[in-house]
């Protein structure tokens, strides 16, 4: 009797492995080919193009990180000297170049900017994404990386879907002095929480025990659990003022999502804005131009002018 009990556990622990994997490989895993998970095609739209690189100085930054995976990104330079620097964070499925009409407005106004791609994506290497959890250390070499170009550099944190989970994740940890702001356009409280969502939304399967399973899994194989993604643990040690940006029409990240997030923040200085009518990430391409003075007339209230003392 003994021997079967064992030999029935085993055989559930193997399925548990099983499901687990599949669903890792489908959210978390890169292609080969280097193209992003599969279920990237359900979740992003696929028709969505980049756009185009902004019309400033370019030239290309690496980083190796502290797993010893080569990082890519994109700093461009105004067109003036300046301390301001803004480090803008694509999301899920995305490479660095879905950020550049974001980068365009901080250089229109005299930012330097680094558009990273994130591990996993891009340029960037790595097998698994982490949806916020490693990525977030690889923000900081960046960010230590500005400082050693610049170090009266000011820096603001900008980031999008995944990017402002990473974003948030990032805050929640002992930073440089430099970053003085951060902004957080449709973040998630926990990828668990949003995978669990979409688990029933794209399969009409229940949490239990699949998610479990997933959480196991994603640990072993990515050295980080789905659940250590999770900004809503992270938000309250932030130390520098946030402003939080959500569509009421998002649904890949329900909008209670941001209050959450906004109640559970330690941010010194903190606002909430939401869209009408946006979906995900789509409330700067609702109206870019009410965005970006939004954005700015935050930013602004703590970094200073953007001319600097090189010149």
């Amino acid at each position: 009797m003994k021997k079967i009990i064992l030999a029935a556990v085993l055989v559930v622990l193997m399925i548990g492995f099983m499901v687990g994997d599949y669903f890792v490989v489908y959210a978390l895993q890169r292609g080969e080919d280097g193209s992003p998970p599969p279920a990237c095609a359900k979740i992003a739209d696929p028709s969505l193009k980049a756009p185009a690189a902004p019309p400033f100085e370019r030239e290309l930054w690496t980083l190796t990180s502290r797993d010893d995976l080569k990082l890519a990104a994109d700093h461009f330079s105004p067109k003036e000297p300046s301390h301001r620097w803004a480090l803008l964070v694509h999301g899920y499925g995305r490479d660095r170049t879905f950020a550049y009409d974001y980068a365009e407005a901080y250089l229109e106004r005299g930012w330097n900017v680094i558009t990273p791609d994130l591990r996993a994506a891009g340029e960037s290497e790595g097998e698994y994404i982490t949806m916020g959890f490693f990525e977030s250390d690889d923000l900081i070499g960046w960010i230590k990386k500005i400082v050693e170009l610049d170090p009266s550099a000011e820096i603001v944190l900008h980031g999008v879907s995944m990017g402002a989970a990473t974003v948030m994740l990032t805050t929640g940890k002992e930073l440089p002095p430099n970053v003085k702001v951060a902004v957080e356009d449709c973040g998630y409280t926990s990828a668990y929480e949003m995978f669990r969502d979409q688990l029933q939304v794209i399969f009409g399967l229940p949490e239990f025990p699949i998610m479990k399973c997933v959480d196991v899994v994603s640990g072993v194989k990515t050295g980080a659990s789905v659940s250590s993604a999770a900004p809503i643990k992270a938000v309250g040690a932030t130390k520098v003022p946030m402003l939080f940006i959500h569509g009421d029409a998002d649904r890949l990240i329900d909008h209670s999502m941001m209050e959450r997030l906004f109640e559970a923040s330690g941010a010194p200085v903190k606002e909430q804005w939401t869209v009408e009518g946006a979906g995900h990430a789509d409330a700067k391409p609702k109206n870019p131009a009410a965005y970006f003075e939004r954005v700015f007339a935050f930013v602004d209230r703590f970094i200073g002018s953007a001319r600097s003392d090189k010149e």
